[in-house]
């Protein structure tokens, strides 16, 4: 029996007995680690293709006729509108209809989206373009994919080589994109986009395998959904990724700035410092997955890293000039990122019902694109009024709502699980 059929009973209704268990040391197997690889080259070539556009499309879009700084937001964040609309009923409907087909419908969006941006001569066509290419939704039901190819115990590794799939696009991204719109200009871009979708289309039915499954009973509707989702375990791990997207957005706003200004480190360059903080960053994690074999542990690794990055945020503000003391805290700070998208993927996929995953990660996807819009918003907000060194500190105050909010989840989940533990 495949180890996402029936061999385990949902950790939703079996007493959560997985609070008190200790996997035992495990390797994933040949199907796992397929279908881990490929679904990471499926997710991360997609991202790599929205990434390709950021560090070019400010500077092509202002040359555009009738451009307006608000245009080349709503270009930029119109994208996150259609993830936020969509990511709970493709979700959803992945867990009536199975994960591919649903994966297969928001890549097609996605690839008919870049096409339309592709051939846009202004930035309305490039906004409907963007907003076409947002209703793709696809990162809840992917990461539901991987949470039924792989058995509970090996789920943290999985999510740990998408997580580290996803870093190496971002990194590729920022290198590639400028040279490659120097050559194909950002019509180029967005037509990459849509090949791009496409090749991820052909790996996901060519390579990775369809899981057995039961099809969701008809009780499954919204009124279950809802009901999954005011579970406070949930909020918890939905608010975590909220403020994670928002911090990571906001510093975003401003680390280019300071990377250019204070530092002296001139766009073309700043891969030279990327390079061997995600290589660090991507050490730690596979260092670190091996902790993440059962939640409390998780759990714990969330709220230091939730600290970590709160650290890394002042570092940021108040490294100055110092390459190195920079180079220390955006080594802290993406560390902890990609612990934490390991984790918390793999904490939703344990908690939520089996029948009900999809539509669990398509939230958790919603709470993160909301995170990473009003990330954006803020910090432009304090760039605006208080300087690239005022955008850290600010986000390095959310820390301090996040953090009790962990905290608050950690302990409820514990006497949860020890209330339930005691009578058995």
């Amino acid at each position: 029996m495949s180890p996402q059929t029936g061999d385990r009973p949902s950790a939703y209704n079996a007493g959560h007995d997985f609070f008190d268990v200790r996997f035992p040391v495990s390797k994933l197997s040949h199907s796992e680690l397929r279908s881990a690889l490929t679904l990471a080259c499926v997710i991360s070539l997609r991202l790599f293709g929205l990434f390709l556009i950021m560090p070019v499309f400010s500077l092509y879009a202002k040359a555009m006729p009738g451009s307006t700084g608000f245009m080349i937001g709503l270009a930029l964040g119109v994208y996150g509108i259609g993830q936020v609309l969509l990511q709970i009923p493709l979700g959803l409907l992945s867990d009536r209809i199975g994960r591919k087909p649903a994966i297969t419908l928001g890549l097609i969006l996605f690839a008919i989206g870049g096409l339309i941006a592709a051939m846009s001569h202004t930035l309305t066509g490039i906004v409907i373009g963007r907003a076409v290419q947002g209703m793709g939704a696809v990162a809840g039901a992917g990461i539901a994919l991987v949470a039924d190819l792989t058995a509970e115990e090996n789920r943290g590794k999985a999510m740990g080589i998408i997580g580290v799939s996803i870093g190496l696009a971002f990194l590729l991204a920022l290198i590639l994109g400028p040279p490659l719109e120097a050559v194909a200009g950002l019509p180029g871009l967005f037509g990459a986009t849509s090949i791009l979708a496409l090749l991820s289309l052909i790996l996901l039915w060519l390579i990775v395998p369809t899981p057995e499954r039961a099809r969701a009973p008809a009780a499954a509707g919204f009124g279950a959904v809802l009901a999954m989702l005011r579970d406070g375990r949930m909020l918890v791990l939905n608010g975590s990724v909220f403020f994670l997207h928002a911090l990571l957005t906001a510093s975003f706003v401003g680390l280019p700035l300071l990377l250019a200004n204070t530092l002296h480190l001139p766009v073309s360059r700043h891969w030279e410092l990327y390079l061997p903080v995600m290589t660090v960053a991507a050490f730690v994690m596979g260092a670190s997955l091996h902790h993440m074999r059962e939640v409390a542990q998780s759990l714990r690794i969330v709220m230091v890293c939730v600290v970590a990055i709160g650290l890394a945020l002042l570092g940021f503000a108040f490294s100055g000039s110092h390459l190195a003391a920079f180079g220390v805290a955006a080594a802290v700070f993406f560390s902890a990122f990609n612990l934490l998208e390991a984790a918390l993927p793999s904490l939703v996929s344990r908690l939520a019902p089996e029948h009900l995953r999809g539509a669990a990660m398509g939230a958790y996807s919603t709470s993160q694109f909301i995170g990473a819009f009003v990330g954006g918003t803020l910090g432009g907000m304090a760039l605006g009024r208080l300087g690239p060194d005022g955008v850290f500190v600010c986000a390095a105050a959310f820390t301090v709502l996040w953090l009790p909010l962990v905290i608050a989840g950690a302990r409820r989940m514990g006497r949860q699980a020890a209330g339930e533990a005691q009578p058995a």
